[in-house]
């Protein structure tokens, strides 16, 4: 049982537990433990690469849940209290700390994935390149023809469309509203991570898919000229993951986004 494998890993008997709601791509559970703290717990093949980008997110200084315990098939960490009330300056100095620029190629040490979508995160040097053949072109073979070749088309683009070298920041890589927690009005955690070095632009692009942030958070982060331009190119992916994974209730907006691309 779970509960029994929490209690061993942390050394302390599990008092309750319950399933967590919400997360379409698997959940999470609520223990509470012996002495009265409360933890949070997930299985699965990938949980220990989540836990080494929180570790990793953790050591910028950003806020993110303190891992208590890592292992194949099983994560124990932090619980982390919310109560929704906006912090946005808070995220914004949060994401400084996050995306300071390190001297990394662009990727990640071990790919991920959503569900049955790969995230393909081998390193390379170029950031255009990367962007084409670890985030766009890996979907042509799974959307049909004539958004593959749109898709391929803006590939092409890419080198005239996205800095070649920006800073490698450490990116949250998933950062919509639902995996940044706010409590008392500050960012109490940045959670659910699919992390990989690359362009910040990518993490503030994402922050806006279903998200308002308010325009104070990108004045207060000092992004490239033209950031703009490139939210389209960075949407896309998000928009494609959710297209194989939720269906064609997405399609529209992927067609969209091509279009603001301009293929």
């Amino acid at each position: 049982m779970l509960a029994d494998r929490i209690g061993a890993a942390l050394g302390l008997a599990v008092r309750e537990i319950r399933q967590l709601p919400g997360g379409d791509l698997g959940g999470a559970s609520l223990a509470t433990l012996a002495d009265g703290r409360r933890v949070v717990a997930k299985t699965g093949a990938l949980v220990a690469k989540e836990g080494a980008m929180l570790r990793a997110i953790s050591a910028t200084g950003a806020a993110s849940p303190s891992v208590l315990h890592c292992e194949p098939e099983l994560l124990v960490m932090e619980f982390i209290e919310s109560d929704g009330r906006a912090g946005w300056q808070s995220l914004t100095e949060n994401l400084h700390a996050l995306h300071a620029p390190q001297d990394r190629p662009y990727g990640w040490h071990a790919d991920y994935a959503f569900g049955e979508v790969a995230i393909l995160n081998s390193p390379l040097n170029d950031w255009a390149q990367f962007w084409a053949q670890r985030r766009l072109l890996p979907f042509c073979d799974h959307v049909d023809a004539s958004i593959a070749v749109r898709i391929e088309a803006l590939s092409a683009r890419l080198p005239q469309m996205l800095p070649a070298s920006p800073p490698a920041a450490l990116l949250h890589g998933d950062l919509w509203g639902g995996n940044f927690l706010f409590n008392d009005g500050c960012l109490a955690g940045l959670i659910d991570p699919a992390s990989y070095y690359g362009d910040r632009e990518v993490d503030f692009a994402m922050l806006q898919v279903f998200d308002n942030p308010p325009d104070a958070v990108f004045e207060a982060s000092d992004l490239a000229p033209g950031w703009q331009d490139r939210v389209p190119v960075y949407q896309l992916w998000p928009m494609l993951v959710h297209l194989r994974l939720f269906g064609s209730a997405y399609r529209s907006r992927v067609e969209r986004l091509l279009s603001a691309c301009g293929v």
